[in-house]
């Protein structure tokens, strides 16, 4: 018998605002959406509380921590994807594209390869339906690397990449400009000391010169071989950007300067920018701070980055901060969707996906009450 919900009484996130009414889900699809404050029989009264798309999260570092909770410490990878899952699900997360750095560096014993085994671990993982929230692969190019086209070559269009960012962590340029951040990031992360800094700086200087060329041309390849939206990171002048919309590329990850935002939206390339930024009030990088751009109009979509349920609550506060809490949701469930071309899901509309979320703010958080996935509830 097929499974149907009908969440009413609720406050629903529409594309373009906010009404209170009900919706009907069947199966793994939404049937209908009513407006009013009835609540039919059998239904879930929501007491006003938000019903939303779930949220569609494009760039997260979180399986990462998983399968290496500190340095040097490997963890089971089935156990980590499944504590992945779960953890995504229970922040409202349910489209989740996964990032995977494809670029080692062998001969300096740092960034290890891992991608390929990782996800077919993944893949295995969802043919068994043991996976709570829908899952595509992100795939963090490192240009300033030994082996990235050769990783690239290990993945087809058959392996749900979704997206391919084009990573140049070449330092003195784009998130680090500044060195004495990159020493502080490097320092505290990896515990290098001053002559491990150096020479960390030097082989990255060594390996762009020698391979950076040749590996963003084969990269930009592999996303169109792949099928998958090719995206830009932290782009920081006009000119980058100029080389970006060259490409093809229609997203930016994280720009660092108001420049490079500006830049972006001319030609007509969406802007993400991280959750963590937003509630910190700024990055910790040193670069440009979410909410400048988001005031400026400049900021169309948020990642959680590092911290799965900054997501919705960065949404919430871009919502407030707006006086539109449907264009703030947006940034977290319609345009993340719509520039990866997932057209089922992100909205709530009759023959979408059902992926839906149910929360209420307390104390200028939300909490949530309820999170499904095609239509079934895992959180």
């Amino acid at each position: 018998m097929t499974e149907e919900t009908i969440l009413a009484n609720a406050t629903l996130v529409l594309s373009n605002e906010t009404v209170t009414g009900s919706i009907f889900i069947v199966g793994e699809t939404i049937v209908g959406v009513d407006t009013g404050s009835t609540v039919p029989a059998g239904a879930v009264d929501c007491e006003g509380d938000y019903v939303s798309p779930g949220l569609v999260e494009l760039h997260t570092d979180n399986l990462e921590r998983h399968i290496q909770p500190r340095p040097k410490v490997d963890w089971p990878h089935a156990a980590a994807i499944l504590a992945h899952d779960a953890e995504l699900a229970s922040t409202g997360i349910t489209t989740v594209f996964d990032a995977m750095r494809i670029g080692s560096i062998p001969s300096g014993q740092r960034y290890k390869r891992y991608a390929r085994d990782l996800s077919r671990e993944l893949w295995q993982l969802r043919e068994q339906d043991a996976l709570k929230i829908s899952h595509f692969l992100h795939l963090r190019a490192e240009v300033c690397s030994e082996t990235l086209v050769d990783e690239l070559d290990e993945f087809s269009a058959e392996d749900r990449v979704g997206l391919v960012s084009l990573m140049d962590h070449t330092p003195g340029q784009r998130q680090f400009r500044d060195m004495t951040q990159l020493e502080a990031y490097m320092k505290g992360k990896h515990s290098m000391n001053d002559d491990e800094f150096l020479q960390h700086v030097a082989q990255l200087k060594k390996l762009r010169e020698h391979n950076g060329d040749r590996h963003e041309v084969e990269t930009v390849k592999a996303a169109r071989r792949f099928g998958a939206m090719l995206a830009s990171h932290d782009d920081t002048t006009h000119e980058q950007v100029a080389v970006s919309a060259g490409h093809g590329i229609k997203l930016a990850e994280f720009p660092t300067t108001v420049e490079a935002a500006r830049a972006c939206h001319d030609h007509g390339i969406k802007v993400m920018m991280g959750a963590p930024n937003v509630i910190r009030g700024g990055s910790h990088s040193g670069n440009v701070a979410a909410q400048e751009l988001a005031e400026l109009g400049h900021l169309d979509i948020l990642s959680s980055d590092y911290v799965p349920a900054a997501l919705l609550l960065s949404a919430t506060r871009l919502g407030e901060m707006w006086g539109d809490m449907a264009r703030g949701l947006r940034a977290v469930t319609q345009t993340p969707a719509e520039v990866v071309g997932l057209g089922d899901r992100g909205e709530l509309r009759s023959g979408a996906r059902a992926d839906v979320i149910r929360f209420r703010m307390r104390e200028g958080a939300p909490a949530l009450n309820g999170v499904w996935s095609r239509g079934r509830r895992v959180a």
